[in-house]
């Protein structure tokens, strides 16, 4: 090793000079400066570097090279120590241009090798190189992650002992580039490799080196999408061979989605809804699509006119929700035209198979109400017998239900069950009404069920009164035997009536051998939810809507009601309640009930006499009020309405005349 003193030299200089300290056989003892505050001397502080102003302090030592800035003549050190070579100022600052100049280079060699490594082992791309030997030489960070080796354990190693079905060797001997080879690692990667053999401007091989990268989730994300492209060829299938009209849209509202059904109901076609706004096809009302994508919730029932034919549909929307996010709705579309004349079928045909095979069992009777269960319990006992039944209860409480029942579960139910209003009477009638009874089915005989007793003619008493003791009517100056069962009904109070005359005695006695009490809604509040539930069910077929509840305060609406009409008035409470719902609704709200009810009928839950009213005017009120009721209810039919109220239609002239109501 040499050592070297410097002498006189400028900061600048001393601060290239420092780099002879790396190259091992070079050794800075010292630094002379003879100027006061000189640079050398700051350089040396600042290096640790020993330093002084007298050259010969530095001399007697062990010195090889003396670098001299300060312009003296070699010759003065050259007599005294021959062993030391001089190197004047001029030779010493080209020494030090040269070195600074290097210097750069070398500064701008390291700053480039450190940005290519940065982008070498920054890129997602595995890569690994060899040399002609077929020893690694280079491997980034992305091929250390995907082969599960660390740098240090490769490099150096062969290629082979690595990755043994690699095929940089062969690149390396042949020279060719090969491109986008699938190879599976020992670890189970798959991947895909790009191989290159390294030339030299000669044409020298000097190694090889491949780019590759991990394409297991690629092949995962190409199956993923092919089946992805599956579902949707199949769903697009299914939405499309779909007799229901189906309308999609996306999450701004514009259209994406029409099948052919869609078509043929709205007359509009593909190009005329998708990308345009979801109030194209409407008619009259609101967007439903718009609205579901606000509120994110699904809108059922929603009752709209759409098309150019201004078509009445129901819509069911649901919102498309990917990611917790809404990404569009979904529609389909009914017509109701088709769906009301089905349900008009659907009903006819019910009401002829009930009129035919009269199916209303003891099961169609609902309720737990202790009352109740007696009077079903009396009705089957009945049912077991032959003898006349008397069902007494209010109008709309469910006689002709139990009349029914009673009938279904005799063992005359394969007979005619025969309604009659024995309002409307008379001696012929009431004969023929029997017979006709009697001779539908030539297993058994029916059951005549006499609706509100308290009507009849005293002529048909005595005729039915001569067939309950004898079985027998004479009909045409002949006697007839017949075996029809009968079942009588009323409203009216039967031993009042008797009393005034209006039925005759002996009848009376016969009518009630067994005599069965239906209780009135207003004393069985807790069968309200039941019945409700079940009206409901009915309603919704009837009505083609889904309301599916009734929140718990409409529910104590219904329930502190008095219900002078009973199940019947209930019955058309909830339909009125359905028909007056805000669109598309699910349920039946407080609000919904309060409008359906009549204005009297909710003064009734608030229960107070006014001052200085007698009995009878009060009486006369409530009588007028359930007149204007009833005939609304019955769309102004009086036949109907006399038939409902259990009265005489001459007595419903008669009421309505006093109270002007025609």
């Amino acid at each position: 090793m040499q050592n070297i003193l410097i002498i006189d030299a400028d900061q600048e200089s001393m601060c290239v000079l420092q780099h002879i300290e790396q190259i091992d056989t070079y050794q800075i003892i010292g630094i002379v400066d003879r100027t006061e505050n000189g640079d050398s001397n700051k350089f040396a502080s600042q290096n640790g570097i020993p330093h002084g102003p007298d050259p010969e302090s530095f001399l007697s030592g062990n010195v090889q090279l003396i670098l001299d800035f300060s312009g003296d003549s070699p010759s003065i050190y050259n007599q005294k120590y021959p062993q030391i070579t001089v190197i004047p100022k001029s030779i010493s600052q080209l020494i030090v241009k040269i070195l600074a100049y290097h210097h750069s280079e070398l500064h701008s060699l390291e700053s480039d090798n450190i940005i290519y490594k940065s982008i070498f082992n920054s890129v997602g791309e595995g890569m690994i190189g060899i040399d002609k030997k077929g020893h690694i030489n280079l491997f980034n960070d992305s091929a250390s992650k995907m082969l599960d080796f660390s740098v240090e354990e490769v490099i150096g190693k062969p290629i082979l002992s690595i990755i043994p079905a690699s095929g940089l060797p062969d690149i390396l001997q042949n020279g060719q580039p090969d491109s986008d080879v699938e190879l599976q690692l020992t670890n189970g990667l798959d991947i895909l490799s790009s191989r290159y053999p390294i030339v030299m401007p000669d044409g020298t091989i000097t190694g090889a080196f491949a780019v590759f990268k991990d394409v297991t989730g690629v092949i995962r994300t190409a199956e993923e999408i092919t089946d992805l492209k599956r579902v949707k060829t199949m769903l697009e299938a299914i939405i499309h061979s779909s007799d229901d009209a189906i309308s999609v849209v996306d999450s701004e509202g514009l259209g994406i989605l029409v099948n052919p059904a869609y078509t043929r109901l709205t007359g509009l076609t593909e190009r005329e809804v998708i990308g345009q706004p979801a109030t194209v096809d409407i008619s009259s009302g609101e967007s439903i699509h718009m609205r579901v994508l606000e509120t994110k919730a699904p809108a059922r029932g929603v009752n709209m006119q759409i098309g150019e034919n201004n078509r009445d549909v129901i819509v069911n929307v649901a919102p498309i929700i990917v990611d917790q996010e809404v990404k569009g709705s979904v529609g389909v579309i009914h017509d109701i035209t088709e769906i009301r004349s089905l349900m008009k079928q659907l009903d006819h045909a019910k009401a002829m198979i009930r009129e035919l095979e009269s199916t209303y069992t003891f099961d169609d009777i609902i309720g737990t109400n202790e009352d109740l269960l007696i009077a079903v319990s009396q009705a089957k006992i009945a049912a077991g017998s032959e003898i006349p039944v008397m069902l007494r209860g209010e109008p709309g409480s469910g006689k002709e239900l139990f009349a029914h029942a009673i009938h279904t579960g005799s063992r005359r139910n394969e007979g005619e069950f025969i309604r009659v209003s024995c309002a409307s009477l008379d001696v012929e009638a009431i004969e023929v009404a029997l017979m006709h009874t009697e001779i539908q089915h030539d297993k058994s005989s029916g059951t005549l069920f006499l609706d509100e007793i308290t009507e009849l003619k005293p002529a048909v008493q005595k005729k039915l009164l001569e067939y309950i003791g004898s079985g027998r009517i004479t009909a045409a100056g002949q006697p007839i035997q017949l075996t029809v069962r009968i079942i009588t009904s009323s409203a009216a109070n039967l031993e009042r009536a008797v009393h005034e005359g209006v039925l005759c005695e002996d009848l009376y006695y016969q009518l009630t051998r067994m005599s069965i009490r239906i209780p009135p809604l207003r004393t069985r509040t807790d069968d309200i939810e039941l019945l409700t539930d079940v009206l409901l069910a009915m309603l919704n077929q009837e009505f083609g809507m889904t309301i599916q509840q009734v929140t718990p305060k409409a529910m104590q609406r219904l329930q502190s009601y008095e219900w002078p009409g009973n199940v019947r008035e209930l019955e058309n409470v909830l339909s009125r309640a359905m028909i007056l719902t805000e669109a598309g609704s699910t349920k039946l709200d407080e609000e919904d009930i309060v409008r359906a009810l009549s204005s009297r009928s909710e003064q009734q839950t608030d229960p107070g006499i006014p001052e200085k009213r007698t009995l009878a005017s009060l009486m006369e009120d409530h009588e007028k009020i359930l007149l204007e009721t009833s005939l609304k209810e019955n769309n102004g039919q009086k036949v109907l309405t006399a038939d409902r109220l259990g009265i005489s239609l001459r007595s419903l002239y008669y009421k309505l005349e006093k109270y002007k109501l025609i």
